[in-house]
Protein backbone atom coordinates (compact mmCIF):
# COMPACT_ATOMS: atom_id res chain seq x y z
CA UNK A 1 0.00 0.00 0.00
CA UNK A 2 1.45 3.18 -0.58
CA UNK A 3 1.63 6.26 0.55
CA UNK A 4 -1.12 9.14 0.55
CA UNK A 5 0.36 12.28 -0.42
CA UNK A 6 -0.30 15.88 1.21
CA UNK A 7 -3.03 16.90 -1.36
CA UNK A 8 -4.76 13.32 -0.52
CA UNK A 9 -4.88 14.04 3.17
CA UNK A 10 -5.60 18.09 2.62
CA UNK A 11 -8.82 16.84 0.47
CA UNK A 12 -9.69 14.00 2.99
CA UNK A 13 -9.18 16.04 6.06
CA UNK A 14 -11.88 18.62 4.09
CA UNK A 15 -14.31 16.02 3.77
CA UNK A 16 -14.41 14.73 6.79
CA UNK A 17 -14.52 18.21 8.08
CA UNK A 18 -17.77 19.03 6.18
CA UNK A 19 -18.98 16.03 7.20
CA UNK A 20 -18.13 16.82 10.76
CA UNK A 21 -19.69 19.70 10.89
CA UNK A 22 -23.11 18.13 9.06
CA UNK A 23 -23.20 15.26 11.45
CA UNK A 24 -22.72 17.63 14.70
CA UNK A 25 -24.90 20.63 14.10
CA UNK A 26 -22.05 22.86 13.46
CA UNK A 27 -22.92 23.93 9.79
CA UNK A 28 -26.24 25.45 11.45
CA UNK A 29 -23.78 27.63 14.10
CA UNK A 30 -21.63 28.71 11.29
CA UNK A 31 -24.24 30.40 9.00
CA UNK A 32 -26.22 31.54 12.16
CA UNK A 33 -22.94 32.78 13.06
CA UNK A 34 -22.65 31.32 16.61
CA UNK A 35 -19.86 28.27 16.15
CA UNK A 36 -18.53 26.80 18.95
CA UNK A 37 -14.77 27.20 18.90
CA UNK A 38 -13.79 24.16 20.83
CA UNK A 39 -16.27 22.23 18.49
CA UNK A 40 -14.89 23.33 15.67
CA UNK A 41 -11.39 22.69 16.39
CA UNK A 42 -11.98 19.23 17.45
CA UNK A 43 -13.40 18.63 14.44
CA UNK A 44 -10.64 20.22 12.65
CA UNK A 45 -8.10 18.05 14.68
CA UNK A 46 -9.79 14.15 14.13
CA UNK A 47 -10.62 15.44 10.59
CA UNK A 48 -6.73 15.30 9.57
CA UNK A 49 -6.00 12.57 11.89
CA UNK A 50 -8.73 11.00 10.29
CA UNK A 51 -7.16 11.78 6.93
CA UNK A 52 -4.22 10.84 7.74
CA UNK A 53 -4.26 7.20 8.37
CA UNK A 54 -7.21 6.79 5.72
CA UNK A 55 -6.53 9.15 2.50
CA UNK A 56 -4.57 6.09 1.03
CA UNK A 57 -7.81 4.13 0.82
CA UNK A 58 -9.55 6.71 -0.41
CA UNK A 59 -7.90 9.65 -2.86
CA UNK A 60 -5.80 7.72 -5.62
CA UNK A 61 -5.56 10.41 -7.70
CA UNK A 62 -6.27 13.75 -8.50
CA UNK A 63 -7.07 14.86 -4.98
CA UNK A 64 -9.29 17.78 -5.41
CA UNK A 65 -10.99 17.08 -8.73
CA UNK A 66 -14.61 16.80 -6.55
CA UNK A 67 -14.46 20.26 -5.76
CA UNK A 68 -15.49 21.32 -8.67
CA UNK A 69 -18.94 23.04 -8.74
CA UNK A 70 -20.56 21.46 -11.95
CA UNK A 71 -19.45 18.30 -10.23
CA UNK A 72 -21.18 19.03 -6.75
CA UNK A 73 -24.14 20.48 -9.17
CA UNK A 74 -24.48 17.33 -11.17
CA UNK A 75 -24.09 15.30 -7.59
CA UNK A 76 -27.11 17.43 -5.89
CA UNK A 77 -29.09 17.00 -8.54
CA UNK A 78 -28.57 13.31 -8.98
CA UNK A 79 -28.95 12.98 -5.25
CA UNK A 80 -32.60 15.11 -4.92
CA UNK A 81 -33.67 13.97 -8.41
CA UNK A 82 -32.60 11.01 -10.34
CA UNK A 83 -32.02 8.53 -7.58
CA UNK A 84 -35.07 8.96 -5.93
CA UNK A 85 -36.94 8.49 -8.78
CA UNK A 86 -34.95 5.31 -9.48
CA UNK A 87 -35.43 4.29 -5.90
CA UNK A 88 -39.01 4.42 -5.73
CA UNK A 89 -39.55 2.58 -8.89
CA UNK A 90 -37.48 -0.12 -7.87
CA UNK A 91 -39.54 -0.15 -4.61
CA UNK A 92 -42.64 -0.07 -6.50
CA UNK A 93 -41.51 -2.96 -8.63
CA UNK A 94 -40.32 -5.37 -5.60
CA UNK A 95 -43.61 -4.04 -3.47
CA UNK A 96 -46.00 -5.49 -6.13
CA UNK A 97 -44.14 -8.84 -6.98
CA UNK A 98 -44.28 -9.16 -2.79
CA UNK A 99 -47.79 -8.38 -3.04
CA UNK A 100 -49.04 -10.01 -5.81
CA UNK A 101 -48.15 -13.69 -6.15
CA UNK A 102 -49.27 -13.94 -10.64
CA UNK A 103 -46.22 -11.58 -11.15
CA UNK A 104 -42.95 -13.50 -12.08
CA UNK A 105 -39.97 -13.71 -9.55
CA UNK A 106 -36.70 -15.31 -11.28
CA UNK A 107 -34.14 -14.70 -9.63
CA UNK A 108 -30.74 -15.13 -11.01
CA UNK A 109 -27.09 -13.67 -11.40
CA UNK A 110 -26.34 -12.00 -14.42
CA UNK A 111 -23.12 -10.33 -15.65
CA UNK A 112 -22.91 -6.82 -16.85
CA UNK A 113 -20.84 -4.57 -18.90
CA UNK A 114 -19.88 -1.15 -17.02
CA UNK A 115 -18.44 1.49 -18.94
CA UNK A 116 -17.17 4.01 -16.37
CA UNK A 117 -13.51 4.58 -16.15
CA UNK A 118 -12.95 6.70 -13.04
CA UNK A 119 -13.18 4.04 -9.89
CA UNK A 120 -15.32 6.53 -7.92
CA UNK A 121 -17.72 6.23 -10.45
CA UNK A 122 -17.66 2.72 -10.65
CA UNK A 123 -18.09 2.77 -6.68
CA UNK A 124 -21.46 5.46 -7.41
CA UNK A 125 -23.18 2.94 -9.80
CA UNK A 126 -22.21 -0.13 -7.26
CA UNK A 127 -23.77 1.34 -4.45
CA UNK A 128 -26.80 3.03 -6.36
CA UNK A 129 -27.77 0.05 -7.82
CA UNK A 130 -27.23 -2.09 -4.52
CA UNK A 131 -29.40 0.38 -2.70
CA UNK A 132 -32.20 -0.56 -5.09
CA UNK A 133 -34.82 -3.20 -4.09
CA UNK A 134 -34.30 -6.02 -6.18
CA UNK A 135 -30.48 -6.21 -7.12
CA UNK A 136 -27.36 -6.49 -5.56
CA UNK A 137 -23.97 -6.43 -7.05
CA UNK A 138 -21.90 -9.45 -6.06
CA UNK A 139 -18.84 -8.79 -7.58
CA UNK A 140 -16.82 -6.50 -9.72
CA UNK A 141 -14.34 -7.69 -12.60
CA UNK A 142 -11.94 -6.66 -14.96
CA UNK A 143 -11.52 -8.69 -18.10
CA UNK A 144 -9.78 -7.60 -21.10
CA UNK A 145 -9.97 -4.46 -19.89
CA UNK A 146 -13.51 -3.84 -19.40
CA UNK A 147 -15.31 -3.60 -16.08
CA UNK A 148 -18.14 -5.93 -15.22
CA UNK A 149 -20.69 -6.49 -12.56
CA UNK A 150 -22.01 -9.78 -11.07
CA UNK A 151 -25.63 -8.75 -9.83
CA UNK A 152 -28.27 -10.53 -8.59
CA UNK A 153 -31.28 -9.80 -9.83
CA UNK A 154 -34.90 -9.84 -8.72
CA UNK A 155 -35.92 -11.26 -12.20
CA UNK A 156 -33.63 -11.92 -14.71
CA UNK A 157 -35.74 -10.63 -17.71
CA UNK A 158 -32.96 -11.11 -20.26
CA UNK A 159 -29.41 -13.13 -19.66
CA UNK A 160 -28.16 -11.01 -22.51
CA UNK A 161 -25.22 -8.92 -21.20
CA UNK A 162 -26.46 -5.63 -23.05
CA UNK A 163 -30.12 -5.96 -22.32
CA UNK A 164 -30.00 -7.15 -18.76
CA UNK A 165 -26.88 -4.20 -18.24
CA UNK A 166 -29.74 -1.59 -19.70
CA UNK A 167 -32.33 -2.69 -17.78
CA UNK A 168 -30.55 -2.94 -14.09
CA UNK A 169 -28.64 0.36 -14.66
CA UNK A 170 -31.18 2.42 -16.37
CA UNK A 171 -30.50 5.77 -16.61
CA UNK A 172 -27.87 5.40 -13.66
CA UNK A 173 -24.71 4.80 -15.15
CA UNK A 174 -25.25 7.99 -17.41
CA UNK A 175 -25.09 10.25 -14.43
CA UNK A 176 -22.84 8.94 -12.64
CA UNK A 177 -20.08 9.05 -15.53
CA UNK A 178 -21.46 13.19 -15.87
CA UNK A 179 -20.19 13.45 -11.92
CA UNK A 180 -16.94 11.51 -12.11
CA UNK A 181 -15.49 11.56 -15.48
Amino acid sequence: MKKASLPAIAATAVLCFIFWLLLTGQLASLIAGEPSLEVLIAGCLVSIGVAAFSARFFIHEKPFFFFNPVRIFWLLVYCICIFPVELFKANWDVARRALSPGLPIDPGIVKIPVDLKSQYGQAMLADSITLTPGTIIMNTVEEDGKNYYYVHWINVASEDHEEAGQAIKGRLEKWAERIWE
